[in-house]
């Protein structure tokens, strides 16, 4: 009898294990979005100032989304970029409800709509 508790345990042990493996099978590419990047019209990381406000603003948006554990892997590295009193929110999330939840956290941040530019795309 107890053998078979032992064996169980292993045995169920491993299977969770197992189910908690990630997916390695599909590799995230976002080569059409980064080369779009390195346009030069386009917003980027690099072209926002350095002052602390900005910063701050940054910061606080990527705290909020990171967060939300709900959210996928795409959502949590979705590009912020604070630039001229407008934030510019760009990259893919998985689904409609994630794009709406990340703006909905970006503009509750930034403190109105008007003040947050949507660029995010929702990867097939």
């Amino acid at each position: 009898m107890k053998q078979s508790k032992i064996i169980f345990t292993i045995v169920f042990c491993a299977a969770a294990a197992v189910s908690q493996t990630p997916d390695t099978t599909t590799k995230p590419d976002n080569t059409k979005a980064n080369q779009r990047d390195r346009n030069p019209s386009e917003a980027t990381a690099d072209q926002q100032k350095a002052d602390a406000t900005d910063r701050d603003l940054t910061k606080q948006i990527r705290q909020s989304i990171v967060a939300d554990k709900s959210l996928s892997s795409y959502a949590h590295n979705i590009k912020i970029i604070r630039q001229n009193g407008t934030v510019t929110m760009k990259g893919p999330v998985k689904s409609d409800d994630e794009k709406k939840a990340v703006m909905a956290k970006a503009v509750a941040v930034a403190g109105s709509a008007d003040k947050v530019t949507d660029e995010i795309s929702v990867k097939q």
